[in-house]
């Protein structure tokens, strides 16, 4: 018998807007110009605006601790927001998050996936790529605080021989 406290137990739901002050958090913690309450609160308005969280339950303690907005357009998917609360990294919870959304872009008869992403963001870059990502062009000076460019990635949404 292990001694061991045992994890938190993960799961995905719809956001809600009692989840704002956690995510506004998890939000400022994670990107240098956050967004803003109003742009959360303006996604959750959007009919064709995808907007979940992974929530951790422990200890009888329900907290966000992951979340992702994505746009489903015509037959392509937009990733908007991702982002992972900073004690719970390092265990899936993005990429899990990724694959939930092209599972939902398949579901939905969606072709292509994109994105775009600060130059300088190499631990994004590299989860996208894993997700089956490439980069396809460029944004120059897309990000207004520092006029650094964003990549723009693509992936397919029916990746062929690309396990899990």
């Amino acid at each position: 018998m292990s001694s061991e406290k045992t994890g938190p137990l993960f799961s995905v739901d719809l956001m809600k807007p009692e989840d704002l002050p956690e995510i506004l958090a998890i939000e400022a913690a994670s990107f240098r110009t956050p967004w803003t309450r109003g742009m959360f609160q303006d996604e959750l308005r959007l009919p064709h605006a995808q907007c979940m969280v992974v929530r951790a339950q422990q200890a009888g303690k329900s907290q966000v601790a992951a979340y992702i907005i994505f746009w489903l357009v015509a037959d392509e998917v937009h990733l908007h927001n991702i982002a992972v609360r900073v004690d719970f990294r390092e265990q899936g919870l993005a990429s899990g998050l990724m694959k939930l959304m092209r599972d939902i872009a398949q579901q939905a008869g969606a072709n292509r996936q994109t994105l775009e992403v600060r130059e300088s963001n190499i631990r994004a870059i590299n989860l996208y790529r894993r997700r089956g990502f490439v980069v396809k062009g460029k944004r120059p000076r897309y990000y207004d605080d520092t006029r650094e460019d964003a990549l723009v990635m693509w992936a397919e949404v029916r990746q062929n021989g690309h396990h899990e």
